[in-house]
């Protein structure tokens, strides 16, 4: 009864802790659309964005008529550039480094906004007798890179002011 009793008492000290730290539990965005299609190439966070787009009860339509707001997807690059080497002239850390472009419209309106930019950048050290370890750590900070990248379209998707025309 007692240990109960404890686990109750760090329970709410928790909770309480973290509220009063600011934390939340991001929740959906405050899209202004409801419908949106999606054109250019199929780049490599396209089902992520769909996924997050989902989750914020966006449907992401086939037939661009039927949208309410479009986002053009240009390109996506990835590249992975030396940081340090060793004194013998070894690879000792890498930077990989993410960019992406795209681009939001009203259908009622006749202009695309500006292309947009994304970047991001992640260091790791590199160890040549850790060479599956290290190629796991690459694509999951690659793969970490993309999900930023889907929260930033999101976010600019939810601040793009839809026109009344």
């Amino acid at each position: 009864m007692n240990t109960l009793y404890l686990k109750v008492i760090n329970s709410l000290i928790i909770l309480m802790l973290l509220a009063s730290c600011g934390f939340q539990v991001r929740g959906a965005g405050d899209f202004k659309f409801k419908t949106l299609y999606i054109q250019g190439p199929k780049l490599s966070l396209l089902k992520n964005l769909k996924k997050g787009l989902r989750s914020n009860s966006i449907l992401v339509v086939e037939d661009k008529n039927d949208a309410e707001m479009y986002l053009e997807l240009i390109s996506e690059s990835a590249e992975q550039r030396i940081l340090s080497l060793s004194g013998g002239g070894k690879v000792r850390e890498f930077e990989l480094f993410y960019r992406m472009s795209f681009r939001m419209k009203n259908p009622k309106d006749d202009l695309w906004s500006q292309t947009q930019q994304i970047e991001g950048r992640r260091d790791f050290s590199y160890d040549d007798t850790q060479l599956l370890a290290k190629q796991f750590e690459e694509e999951r900070l690659t793969d970490d890179m993309r999900e930023d990248a889907v929260r930033e379209i999101e976010r600019k998707l939810s601040a793009f002011k839809l026109s009344t025309n």
